[in-house]
């Protein structure tokens, strides 16, 4: 396993869940709710700023391997659905929400392993729907999470649950995308 700045990134992004999440768990009586939702809002956006960075000093530097390839987007899907598990347990957005995105996370993850055994890879790599849904979806946990008015007389939750409401658009629509790409394989390899 090769160990440089980018993996080492996408390894702190796998070890800050379970602190953001641990966050919420602490007795409000000592850590007020506002202070749990600033430091478990900004520890989230910590992580979704490493998703970004680690990526690009991998191509920069020309660091990528099949490892960080792996390990990236596994700790994408497992930060996304500890967030909306949470969030769901806080009783900041519906659960329904939170199954159609983490569904199809999983569903999108074993359709690129498949392709990737059958070398058709490069068919369902991530594209400009998949990459407006995770910028949806990141604005979308941190507003739920942050909880708090950023702009006087704006609900930042109600904000938060627009933006959840078109990452979970975008995933249903992105997901048919990829589906509709691998319909030739299915077709061939029923």
């Amino acid at each position: 396993m090769p160990f440089n700045l980018p993996i080492f990134l996408t390894w702190l992004r796998v070890a800050l869940i379970p602190v953001f999440v641990g966050v919420f768990s602490l007795p409000y009586a000592e850590y007020p709710l506002a202070w749990q939702n600033m430091v478990g809002a900004s520890l989230f956006m910590l992580a979704a700023v490493t998703d970004w960075f680690d990526g690009f000093l991998a191509r920069r530097w020309n660091q990528t391997s099949q490892f960080g390839a792996f390990l990236d987007p596994v700790a994408d899907k497992l930060m996304v659905a500890a967030a909306l598990i949470l969030l769901v347990q806080l009783d900041r957005t519906e659960s329904w929400l939170a199954v159609i995105i983490i569904g199809r996370e999983i569903t999108i993850s074993a359709l690129r392993e498949w392709m990737a055994q059958l070398g058709k890879a490069k068919s369902v790599a991530v594209n400009l729907i998949g990459k407006l849904k995770t910028t949806a979806q990141m604005i979308a946990i941190v507003l739920l999470l942050w909880s708090e008015p950023l702009i006087p007389g704006v609900s930042t939750q109600l904000l938060g649950t627009l933006a959840l409401y078109i990452a979970a658009i975008l995933t249903i629509w992105s997901m048919f995308y990829y589906l509709r790409v691998a319909a030739e394989q299915f077709r061939e390899h029923g």
